[in-house]
């Protein structure tokens, strides 16, 4: 389990003039919905960082005077979310610095298994998610991504990963029962169900979600005591430690690792900019393209 923090985790360079005058206007972008204090430091941020698709001027000015350039705006919506929780200006240049960062590094290869998608797999976008059933915070994204992947449908696929926590003492029987369901055609009945009874899971509670899921108690016991799905399990683990998981929920987007704690708005501005940027073929529009 992961931190409750709001802010991407990794501290690099921030882009940019440090100490430079915070402009004033935002441009076309409504910012009036920000507390003063936030809205300061969103403007700050933005007379500080530099243009999000390489020109030499700031985030303020592209977004002033370049409507081509989308991704610029995108970073000032993610910097207003992430200023309403409390980050300052000089925060908001880490998160916006090491959120471009993500897209320039090599892509994680991840073992995406189709019978734990949801979704078209001809989705330009493949959402995965490595998780542990028994992880409070899991429990309270999946919902999210869920909903988020639905209404999504053209555009995301969404993929479950296993990643069981030692300090969980279910979670290997657990991550083994999902991979005991997903080879009897109800991988998703027994996911869900998992994390429906999560805050009680037993062995006892486990082999519940099993019967209910219309699978036999008898062939998943003879499976735990044989130990059929530990090794697979375990390989799902170190993939993920392999991607840089260092807690659940961890999410990739194209095999990109997405380094905030899932929320709508912050999903959709993800995503939008990972479509931008496929389209463009890895690089962002051309600064004052239309």
């Amino acid at each position: 389990m992961r931190p409750l923090s709001t802010l991407l985790l990794l501290v690099v360079c921030a882009w940019g003039a440090p100490g430079a005058a915070a402009p004033t206007d935002p441009g076309p972008l409504d910012l009036s919905s920000l507390s003063e204090t936030a809205r300061r430091e969103v403007m700050q941020a933005m007379g500080e960082e530099f243009c999000g698709c390489g020109a030499p001027h700031t985030l303020a000015a592209c977004v002033q005077g370049h409507a081509g350039c989308r991704h610029s705006r995108r970073e000032v919506q993610l910097a207003a979310i992430l200023a309403e929780r409390g980050a300052t200006a000089a925060e908001l240049g880490v998160a916006l610095a090491r959120y471009n960062l993500s897209f320039q590094q090599p892509r994680a290869k991840l073992p995406v298994d189709a019978k734990m998608c949801q979704g078209d797999a001809r989705a330009p976008v493949t959402l995965v998610e490595y998780a542990d059933f028994e992880c409070p915070i899991c429990g309270a994204t999946r919902p999210i991504l869920e909903k988020f992947a639905q209404e999504r449908s053209g555009q995301v696929r969404l993929c479950y990963l296993p990643f069981p926590l030692a300090q969980h003492p279910n979670s290997m029987p657990a991550g083994q029962v999902a991979l005991f369901a997903r080879d009897h055609g109800k991988f998703w009945a027994v996911h869900d169900g998992l994390f429906e009874n999560q805050t009680r899971l037993s062995p006892d509670v486990i082999r519940e979600v099993v019967v209910k899921a219309g699978l036999s108690a008898d062939a998943w016991a003879k499976a735990l005591a044989k130990e059929e799905y530990r090794a697979e399990l375990e390989r799902f683990r170190d993939s993920g430690v392999a991607a840089g998981v260092q807690g659940t929920p961890t999410l990739y987007m194209n095999g990109r690792k997405v380094d905030f704690l899932p929320q709508a708005a912050l999903l959709q501005l993800t995503l939008e900019d990972e479509l931008d940027y496929q389209s463009h073929r890895g690089s962002w529009a051309v600064d004052g393209a239309k």
